[in-house]
């Protein structure tokens, strides 16, 4: 079977529960945010905006001319197009944290995409992929209205990102109380979910993994040198340089999942880049971290 057949059924009991899901992603996301985080853009405002740029505008970017080289299997184009238009995700902070970068400005930057996500997600997703001609007759064969596209994305992803941010900023301690359990519990579902996918779908899956590693691990690198050169281009120091290398570099690819199952029927394909992403930037981000304390031990001595 071709990758771009292989589809995940889902009736419309499982879309909704998909969309409560993505909702809650959100959610969770939105509780970790505070008011604070944002001001440190006024103060300093050139590196979060240089970190803005990379995640918003060039990745996705790059994401497509990759695609256009590369000219994968539509579905998988399609997949690469999506989790280059997600913001970052959580784990980058950890991860900045743990290389030594400066971690608020990942945190800055991760808050910034998110919120902006309720808008640039849904517009870099139709944008980029109505360029590609392939994932372009993709969108038209899974009946993909731009406006109600839009207007759906946008209230899934901003109205839980407002309450988030409305219970974190004036109930920080309800807030505190329901971070993990949101923030766990929707990506265990969405594990479960496509674990139980896979499972169903086992022989078609592990036919196709050596196919979508290798281009993972590609796009994936992609993210991280968009964002090192960037951060190099425009003369940040290295903690900086390091914060947005990561931030570019891991994204949220759990909302990215969603997003595919909820809306463009399951494809296959870009699914199972998505799931890839979610395991594979935490790899190449944890080893990444690990070089740069090693970089930094050898200059200390």
């Amino acid at each position: 079977m071709v990758m771009d057949e292989v589809v995940l059924q889902l009736d419309s009991t499982g879309q909704a529960v998909l969309g409560v899901v993505l909702a809650l992603i959100m959610f969770g996301v939105a509780l970790d945010l505070r008011l604070a985080d944002f001001a440190a853009v006024l103060k300093k405002p050139f590196a979060p905006m240089l970190g803005m740029l990379a995640q918003v505008l060039l990745l996705p970017a790059a994401s497509w001319a990759l695609t256009m080289l590369l000219k994968p299997h539509p579905s998988i184009a399609l997949g690469m197009i999506i989790v280059a238009s997600c913001p970052g995700g959580n784990l980058s902070n950890l991860i900045t944290h743990l290389g030594r970068g400066n971690t608020a400005l990942s945190v800055c930057v991760t808050g910034l995409s998110s919120v902006l996500a309720v808008i640039s997600t849904p517009l870099n997703i139709l944008f980029w992929a109505g360029l590609n001609p392939d994932t372009a007759a993709l969108l038209r064969q899974v009946n993909i209205e731009p406006l109600p596209f839009l207007l759906s994305t946008a209230a899934v992803l901003g109205l839980p990102m407002t309450a988030g941010m409305l219970i974190a900023h004036h109930l920080p301690n309800l807030a505190a109380k329901l971070r993990k359990p949101f923030q766990a519990g929707s990506f265990l579902f969405l594990i479960l979910f496509i674990g139980a996918a896979a499972i169903a779908n086992g022989k078609y899956f592990l036919g196709f993994i050596g196919v979508i590693l290798p281009l993972v691990a590609l796009h994936n690198a992609l993210a991280l040198g968009v964002g090192w050169g960037t951060a190099k281009l425009a003369g940040l120091n290295i903690p900086d340089t390091r914060a947005i290398t990561i931030e570019v570099g891991m994204q949220n690819s759990g909302l990215g999942l969603a997003l595919i199952l909820n809306h463009f029927d399951a494809i296959g394909g870009a699914a199972l880049i998505a799931a890839g992403w979610g395991v594979w930037h935490i790899v190449s981000g944890w080893t990444l971290a690990t070089l740069w304390r090693r970089q930094d031990r050898k200059r200390a001595a």
